[in-house]
């Protein structure tokens, strides 16, 4: 018979079974689960759809652009893993086609054809010559023995000799078939639940991932996605007494918003806590609110309870504000500081204000927070303290630069004295550094403030400078007018220098007027003369309070409201912003998945786990009675095979053996029987 031209050359394989073969091959299988591996435990260590500005702070612009190119920020959507998942299904799908045939003929096929030579080189065998027993009685007593352990049995007769052959445990051979099939039926969920359709109308340009922060009404139509989309897993972080119909799908530096098919609303949200103050279990009160409803559907879900409807899962993830309402009062630092104005103000709001050189300012609030944990050391023991509530701000100049803020409302204390604190640092990514500033005996700022405001008042430097020059000059003889006047000036030329720029801007003053030999003597003289006016202002402030006699807690106000206004430089706003009180209101942060396949993940995972167990546990055992009449009686061989658990096999050979011979002792080593 002639070749047609689209034979392969003898000798050679085609290239569909070239191909077949290299698809169903061990390595590439292997080589496909290692990467998934490997995959998998990387987006296990790395925390997955996050935003790009959160990994560009935690690894930096080389590590976080090496991790974005190659897609470690979004393993299980990537389209390299994906691909890994349909070579895996395609591989395993090609070895189950390749096997399974072959595995059923071998679990029904008896091998009745053996040879009595291939018995005997078997490493389980028996053989004997039984002088007193015929081949019929024989072949049925070995057929009992083998139906009553279980054991499928088939019998020939080849004329001069015949076999019987056992089977039990052909079920086992299934566990190949069922671990194979089990992968593609894992990996066929996965590719369900996996963004394929996403990423297929972002790479036709039906869908554009949007970048802006904007509200949900300007997002437009090419960045939504509709209920018709059959999987994804998306966020919606909603307010208390508010609903939402959408969740954010994150991808990449972007996200989409998914639309859904019903309103959630957010009733209330909860958090217990520990004595302590950490968080120790927080639940959120939902509605839903659905056409296909007869009435509004309330359920209560928290952490790793969820609630399932129409196929969507609704899990408790986070929580943050929602947008709380806050009362502050709004100290300038400077001229004016003892008159506070009123600021009400709320979360997420963006506020202007007008700096003294009249440049604009934005105010920026970020977030609220009733509780405060935090870990502090005094004389070698460590304690965590509640430091009561927080609000965080940003002040931003005309250039879009700013700084960030975090101000407490509970005082602290700090070696018996109580301060406010306020936080500042120039980079999210930064700590914060805090500004002490002092309480007096009321427990307030006001002190402080009219402190403050008396020396950044011109009027109030002049006169307290003139006062107490004259009273100096008067304790001195010879004093003349012109260096008094001189003194005054250098008195107020350092007040305020002071108010200004602190401690640091004093010496800076001094070594630009001084030569540099010496700075300390006129550093010495300059902060003599310093103190002086401060001390003068401070006497003025406590006399206003009805003090006459200063007190030793006086003092220690002084010094520490000195500390804080050399810091007020590095604190870097122009005003200082107190909460008075405020409405909480709490968002409530949800998970939102849309998963088709993860029952099939489920069905695949037990169908695994059924296949383990046959490969493991379950032993594909054979066995064969080979008979033939001789001139002295019947010659038999008993053989049997096992593909696993040897030991038990090794037992159960001998007892049918004993059971077919019909000697329950063990079998002596001198009558012609052979263990090899």
């Amino acid at each position: 018979m002639s070749s047609t031209p689209s034979d392969p050359p003898p000798g050679r394989r085609s290239t569909f079974a070239v191909l077949m073969g290299f698809l169903g091959s061990m390595g590439l299988a292997i080589t496909l689960l290692v990467a998934l591996a490997v995959a998998s435990i990387v987006g296990t260590v790395l925390q997955q759809n996050q935003p790009y500005t959160t990994y560009l702070l935690d690894y930096g612009p080389f590590w976080h652009e090496l991790f974005r190119t190659l897609g470690l920020y979004h393993v299980y959507s990537a389209a390299w893993y994906l691909l890994i998942l349909v070579f895996l299904v395609i591989s395993t799908s090609v070895c189950v086609y390749r096997s399974t045939p072959a595995m059923i003929r071998d679990m029904n096929q008896f091998r009745l054809g053996v040879k009595e030579k291939s018995l005997r080189s078997f490493q389980h065998n028996v053989q004997r010559n039984l002088h007193t027993e015929a081949p019929a009685p024989l072949m049925a007593r070995a057929e009992a023995v083998f139906r009553a352990r279980g054991y499928r049995v088939r019998q020939a007769d080849h004329g001069d000799h015949q076999v019987l052959s056992a089977m039990r445990g052909s079920a086992g051979r299934l566990g190949y078939f069922f671990t194979h099939v089990a992968i593609v039926v894992i990996c066929v969920g996965g590719l369900i639940d996996g963004r394929l359709p996403l990423m297929l109308a972002e790479f036709t340009g039906q869908l554009e991932i949007e970048t802006r922060q904007v509200p949900v009404s300007e997002i437009p139509e090419q960045s939504r996605v509709s209920p018709a989309n059959p999987s994804f897993r998306g966020s919606v972080e909603i307010p208390e007494g508010q609903r939402a119909d959408v969740a954010f799908i994150t991808i990449r530096n972007g996200y989409v918003v998914q639309e859904l098919p019903f309103y959630i609303e957010v009733k209330a949200f909860r958090v217990e806590r520990h004595a302590t103050g950490q968080e120790r279990a927080f639940e959120t009160d939902l509605v839903i609110h659905d056409d296909m409803l007869d009435e509004p559907l309330a359920h209560t879900i928290s952490v790793n309870h969820p609630l399932t409807y129409r196929g969507y899962t609704l899990y408790q993830a986070s929580f943050r504000d929602g947008g709380s309402r806050l009362g502050l009062s709004m100290y300038p630092l400077g001229r004016g500081a003892d008159r506070p104005l009123p600021l009400p103000a709320r979360i997420f709001g963006t506020y202007s204000q007008t700096a003294e050189d009249g440049s604009r300012l934005r105010v920026e609030f970020t977030d609220f927070s009733d509780t405060n944990l935090t870990l502090i050391e005094e004389h070698g023991v460590r304690q965590s303290i509640d430091m009561g509530p927080s609000f965080e701000y940003v002040i931003r100049d005309s250039s879009g630069a700013g700084r960030f803020y975090r101000n407490f409302q509970q005082p602290f204390e700090r070696d018996g004295r109580m301060y406010l604190l306020s936080g500042v640092r120039e980079d999210p990514a930064d700590p914060f550094s805090f500004l002490y500033i002092p309480l007096d005996p009321q427990g307030g700022v006001d002190r402080f403030m009219t402190f403050l405001a008396k020396l950044s008042d011109p009027d109030v430097l002049r006169a307290v400078v003139d006062e107490t020059t004259r009273t100096a000059a008067g304790q001195f003889e010879g004093v003349d007018e012109q260096l008094r006047t001189q003194v005054a000036d250098t008195m107020l030329g350092l007040l305020e220098t002071f108010a200004v720029g602190g401690y640091d801007e004093v010496i800076a003053q001094v070594q630009v007027q001084s030569p540099e030999g010496q700075w300390d003597r006129m550093a010495d003289i300059f902060l003599r003369v310093l103190n002086a006016g401060l001390d003068a202002i401070y006497l003025r402030v406590l006399a206003q309070e009805g003090i006459e006699v200063v007190s030793e807690a006086d003092d220690h106000f002084l010094d520490d409201a000195l500390r804080a206004i050399n810091a007020l430089p590095f604190y870097g706003s122009p005003f200082f912003l107190h909460l008075n009180d405020f409405d909480h209101i709490q968002a409530s942060g949800l998970m939102i998945t849309k998963a088709p396949g993860q029952g099939i993940v489920y069905a695949g995972s037990v169908m695994l786990i059924l296949g383990i167990f046959l490969l493991l546990y379950v032993s594909h055992r054979r066995c064969w009675v080979w008979i033939r009449p001789g001139a002295t009686g019947t010659d038999l061989v008993l053989a049997g095979t096992s593909n696993r658990n040897m030991s038990d096999f090794n037992q159960e050979f001998d007892d049918i053996a004993q059971a077919i011979l019909g000697d329950s002792r063990p079998l002596p080593a001198d009558q012609d029987t052979s263990r090899v």
